[in-house]
């Protein structure tokens, strides 16, 4: 399986929270790293931001299925 996962739905571990939702784009950061946009199944509530956000930024290595 590659590395670009655009239209998969993944489930993953960011900063504590754990995420599902579906790949718009996959890119390959400075430095090797994969990094994906995830539009999330449901909004997710962060302690730094004032409103619900629906997109995130994954790392590869934050995906756990």
């Amino acid at each position: 399986m590659g590395w670009i996962k655009d239209g998969k739905k993944i489930t993953a571990n960011y900063l504590g929270n754990t995420v599902t939702g579906v790949v718009e784009s996959s890119r390959v950061k400075y430095g090797g790293e994969v990094q994906y946009t995830v539009i999330l199944d449901a909004p997710v509530q962060l302690r730094w931001r004032s409103e619900p956000t629906d997109r995130l930024l994954i790392n590869s290595k934050e995906i756990i299925g």
